[in-house]
């Protein structure tokens, strides 16, 4: 090939610049190319590389897959009691991992294949089946994403909206669709959806029925299609630019209060005079009523029973009595009390609870009945108050919350610095 000069000045082959107009120019056989040049060609083969040369991000190595009592033990840390719902969870976590790994690793040596078993909790309202799957994603280090499965209701029956859950779990991975794609979704609220008993006739909650049977698919396994650009959801329309990804990878964890199962329960059980057929002492209370679900109760409550027979794992949390509730309050590594003491630490001042006050703290949220979801409304409307002060205050070094502050009956006791406020400088 003929070089070209300008006098005498050595010019790239490719685009023609002088090498005076580049940072460098790099020698061939009888040509010569660019900087510039070399950038644009490597782009331009990034953009030709199809996603099956592709180098897909592992989200777990084998050698790291925490085991069944390891993820169980970084629960406990977080969870307060519910020992049987931490347990199959934990169980479940590591079986959906490893058959990811196995496969991704060529360490299966037949043909069987293994399918994933999704999970279904059950247990009243603040027992923390929301808190169990945020903390387990966050334990294996995954993306994580919680929907509502009422929001689903009208657009699911037509089927179109329930991909805006995977939508907001590649959101979640910062847009990396093949983290997303081995992530943990939470379906909150599914006994929201179910038809109204277990006949199938015209008195059934259609759109119930709708949401089940769009939630399926994606469930089991399937490849959707999500918006490419902007990932914010919404209906998708024809000539929208959409990404692939498949679900078959993706653990979905399910719950739902079930109000009106134990009904079911207690009629199954009847005839064996076992479970809620048994006689309970007096003062005797079952704080785990679902622990012996099956299959059968789910489709009397109304769950289809296809989409029962995604949800292989069926565990149930505790509902909460006052002992756990102060547990819950102080104990885990980020209990609201340690929360809150850390927040008026950064403020340089302490943060002490009486023990009455956190014992008052408790009975009101038992008194709303919503679990423990009461305590942080509670903690937050009596630290309001004196958090809104903090801030233009110099002479705070320490707060003590006690019973009647928390009644509302009087303020936090306040110790201040009495040299910083006789030496305190006023503008």
């Amino acid at each position: 090939m003929t070089i070209n000069h300008f006098e005498t000045e050595l010019v790239c082959s490719f685009c023609g610049r002088q090498q005076s107009l580049v940072d460098r120019l790099i020698e061939g056989p009888g040509v010569y190319i660019c900087n510039e040049c070399v950038n644009i060609s490597v782009n331009i083969l990034k953009a030709d590389q199809s996603p099956k040369q592709k180098k897909k991000s592992k989200v777990i190595e084998i050698d790291n897959l925490p085991t069944p009592k390891e993820v169980f033990d970084s629960l406990s840390e977080y969870v307060i009691g519910q020992e049987a719902a931490k347990r199959a969870l934990s169980v479940a976590v590591y079986n959906h991992y490893k058959r990811i790994l196995a496969e991704e690793e060529g360490l299966s040596k037949d043909s069987t294949e293994l399918n994933k078993a999704n999970v279904l909790i059950i247990g009243s309202t603040g027992t923390g089946k929301t808190y169990l799957a945020q903390t387990l994603a966050r334990i294996m280090k995954v993306p994580f994403a919680i929907v509502d499965a009422t929001t689903l209701t009208q657009a699911g029956y037509v089927g179109e909206d329930v991909e805006n859950i995977l939508v907001r779990l590649v959101q979640n991975a910062d847009s990396d669709v093949d983290k997303a794609a081995k992530g943990i979704i939470y379906i909150d609220e599914i006994d929201k959806i179910s038809r109204r008993g277990d006949n199938p006739s015209i008195t059934r909650d259609v759109s119930g029925e709708g949401v089940q049977q769009s939630l399926l698919k994606i469930i089991e396994g399937t490849i959707a299609n999500i918006p490419t650009k902007t990932m914010t959801g919404g209906r998708k329309h024809p000539g929208q630019e959409t990404t692939q990804i498949d679900t078959k990878d993706i653990l979905f964890i399910v719950g739902g209060a079930f109000e009106g199962l134990a009904e079911i329960l207690k009629s199954r059980s009847t005839e064996a005079k076992i479970g809620f057929g048994a006689e309970i002492k007096k003062g005797e209370v079952d704080y785990n009523p679902y622990k012996d679900v099956r299959p059968e109760d789910l489709q009397k409550f109304g769950l289809i029973p296809e989409l029962i027979g995604r949800l292989p794992v069926i565990t149930s949390v505790e509902t909460l009595d006052k002992d756990a509730m102060l547990k819950i309050l102080t104990e885990p590594k980020n209990s609201l009390v340690k929360q809150f003491k850390k927040l008026f630490a950064l403020d340089d001042v302490k943060l002490k609870f009486e023990k009455e006050a956190l014992l008052q703290i408790v009975s009101q949220a038992f008194a709303f009945k919503t679990g423990a979801r009461g305590l942080r409304s509670i903690m937050e409307k009596t630290l309001e108050p004196i958090m809104f002060e903090i801030p233009s205050r110099e002479d705070i070094t320490e707060v003590i919350i006690t019973k009647s502050s928390v009644e509302g009956k009087t303020d936090p006791k306040i110790i201040t610095d009495n040299y910083l406020l006789k030496n305190r400088r006023f503008a």
